[in-house]
């Protein structure tokens, strides 16, 4: 350790970050399975057992809001997955430098946008009155849509405007692997007469297979855990029935109603699913392929 003294001392760092903010308030998690008083404290509260859990199994919003955590979540990885791999390769065969950075710049510009710009965006574009959609869609003889007020709209609103958000922002990764691919490789193909998207397909895409493996086992194991402050933003009592997720349920039942012992359990049963997919997709690459987390 002395010779690289420095560099302990530079992760000391971070990683005095993650055993602050990340690992010590795991002591509070013991909570779930306590009926918590304030005044008690959290090693003077009664035991509950597993009551809290029950609890929330036997809710009539258990159902709704699993149901649409997991829908909107496997939206979000379905559609918006695979468009930074795309706009990556795209980019990557364009000729003129300067054109690719201009479009690299614009496409990531939005992930900079904080996430109340964001849906007060949304709320300008989409108003009933005088939104630029709705405009157009009277514009074409329809009549104008409430999207905001409308259940059925509001997951595709949430993804949508998710891809157009972090798009450009997760071509960094794709785009720092294919600058390491091997150029003879492509010269050889050339050579050997396959066209464009031959090479992109046999050079270019198995480059970043591996790095794409890892970011979706990650993007899985996160699966139960949809943003809280777009969800939030976004909700009103008209759409709650497609917009009420767990985050915004242990909001409501955590902070406004103060149960915190049953708060807590809701959110320690999201982590548990999410720690058992995390598992179950990093099993299921390591055996389908040689890429894994571990």
């Amino acid at each position: 350790m002395r010779p690289n003294l420095s560099l302990y001392l530079l992760i000391l760092f971070p990683l005095s970050y993650f055993l602050i903010f990340c690992y010590w308030p795991m002591y509070g998690v013991q909570i779930a399975f306590k009926d918590f008083y304030a005044i008690k404290g959290i090693t003077g509260s009664p035991w509950a057992g597993f009551k809290h859990f029950e609890t929330f199994f036997h809710s009539i919003f258990f159902d709704r809001v699993v149901w649409n955590t997991v829908k909107i979540s496997f939206y979000s990885i379905l559609f918006g997955f695979p468009a930074p791999i795309l706009l990556a390769l795209l980019m990557n065969e364009l000729k003129s430098r300067f054109f690719r950075k201009v479009v690299q710049n614009i496409s990531y510009a939005p992930y900079f946008i904080s996430q109340v710009v964001m849906v007060g965006i949304l709320l300008v574009f989409l108003s009933p009155t005088n939104g630029l959609i709705n405009k157009i869609v009277e514009f074409l003889g329809g009549n104008p849509i409430a999207f905001m007020m409308e259940p059925g709209w509001f997951q595709s609103i949430f993804v949508s405007s998710g891809i157009w958000q972090g798009t450009g922002w997760g071509t960094v990764i794709y785009m720092a692997v294919l600058a390491g691919v091997d150029h003879q490789q492509i010269e050889a193909a050339i050579l050997d007469g396959a066209n464009k998207w031959q090479r992109i397909w046999h050079i270019s895409l198995p480059c970043i297979m591996p790095t794409a493996v890892i970011l979706l086992i990650l993007s899985s194991g996160s699966i139960m855990n949809v943003g809280f402050e777009k969800v939030f933003l976004m909700q009103n009592s008209s759409n709650m029935e497609a917009s009420d997720v767990i985050a915004t349920y242990v909001y409501r039942k955590g902070l406004l109603n103060i149960e915190y012992s049953f708060a807590t359990a809701v959110g320690l049963f999201n982590s548990v699913i999410n720690f058992v997919i995390l598992v179950v997709v990093n099993a299921f690459a390591r055996r389908a392929g040689s890429t894994s987390l571990w």
